[in-house]
């Protein structure tokens, strides 16, 4: 049975159930699930996270001992790393012309940093990205030419997580680090909720402090439908990349309405495409925000092709300069006009046009 399948089966809504009440009714869970597993960076990790077999969607695509020998554009390391503008990943599919809902369990790292044995995103991809700090967790979101990282142009995607249906994790075996939420700042942590939204030529990209009471909330898993509006809300704007401080956004679902608390519940997709949702996010107020041009941000990326290609990467990449704006935003965000048409995870095809507001359109990319 192929992990679309499973999905179908097995909604995210049933994670509401306790996994071993999940695991007695199916029998198809792991015996620890891919968020209950903690690693040490670089010295504790296993070539495979998920070591499990006989389960319905088979075993891990990839591996999680990354090094010099496996950093080229065929890796398929599923270890991540995650600190700042120029220091990012995403998860990819490892072959070209994919999509989000056929190979989220199979997904790779393609990162902005040489050095760590991934895949490195080609030159030119990324197109604007925002960087936010916050109290609980960091966030970057951005626009990127999905198909110079394997993803088919047409694909308005979907979300992966440590969790995802069987709690195996999509990718499957996928562990994130950070080096943000450290005493140090130097030393690796283990990131154990994050997510990533892939699709519509954009992307958003979360991961909470592991110390933090409320790092599940903020980095939510069961509204894989409605996107990075919702889920992340932001101002990224398409051409401009920078990097901010920002409060704390609400959990993803929750909201305010006549003086009372709501929390939004995601129909599943048996109910048909979802057509409305009854509230905008807010989107946290920014401040002290620094933009770079991309070539002193991404310069180790210069030399990088798309998949197929050895990367002749240079340089650490590292932030060389930049303009620092001391402002304060908060509210509606300010983003790109485009027009979308397409699918998400095999669901009905979505017409968008006349988009002004990245922020808050970008959601119905992934809307099904």
């Amino acid at each position: 049975m192929s992990p679309v399948a499973l999905s179908r089966i097995l909604p995210f809504a049933a994670l509401a159930i306790s996994y071993a009440s999940a695991q007695a009714i199916t029998g198809t869970f792991p015996p620890v699930p891919l968020a209950s597993k903690h690693f040490q960076y670089p010295n504790n990790i296993p070539y495979k996270v998920d070591t499990d077999t006989g389960l319905i969607r088979g075993t891990q695509k990839g591996y999680n001992q990354c090094n010099s020998t496996t950093e080229n554009q065929n890796s398929l390391c599923q270890t991540f790393f995650f600190n700042a503008i120029d220091d990012f990943c995403l998860w990819a599919p490892p072959d070209a012309g994919s999509t989000v809902a056929d190979e989220e369990g199979e997904m790779v790292a393609w990162c902005t940093k040489p050095g760590r044995g991934t895949r490195l995103i080609p030159e030119g991809a990324l197109k604007g990205v925002q960087f936010m700090k916050t109290p609980d967790y960091i966030q970057v979101v951005g626009f990127i030419d999905q198909t110079k990282i394997n993803l088919a142009p047409e694909d308005f995607g979907g979300e992966m997580d440590p969790h995802g249906a069987d709690l195996r994790g999509n990718p499957m075996g996928g562990i994130v680090f950070s080096t943000n939420f450290s005493p140090d700042n130097k030393t690796w942590e283990q990131v154990i909720e994050w997510h990533n939204f892939m699709g519509g030529n954009a992307f958003c990209l979360k991961a909470c402090d592991p110390k933090g009471p409320n790092a599940a909330h903020f980095c939510e898993h069961v509204f894989d439908r409605i996107g990075c509006a919702y889920n992340a809300p932001n101002n990224a704007q398409n051409g401009t990349f920078e990097a901010c401080q920002g409060d704390n956004q609400d959990f993803p679902g929750v909201y305010t309405t006549n003086g009372a608390v709501v929390t939004y519940s995601q129909p599943p997709e048996s109910l048909g495409p979802i057509t409305s949702i009854p509230y905008t996010a807010r989107v946290p107020a920014s401040s002290n925000c620094v933009q770079y041009q991309s070539t002193s941000l991404y310069a180790a990326l210069a030399s990088v092709t798309a998949s197929g290609a050895t990367p002749t990467a240079s340089g650490s990449g590292s932030v060389s300069s930049g303009i620092t704006r001391s402002t304060s935003r908060s509210g509606t965000a300010t983003g790109a006009s485009a027009t979308s048409t397409g699918s998400s995870n095999d669901a009905t095809t979505i017409a968008i046009s006349g988009m002004s507001l990245f922020g808050v359109i970008f959601s119905a990319l992934f809307l099904s």
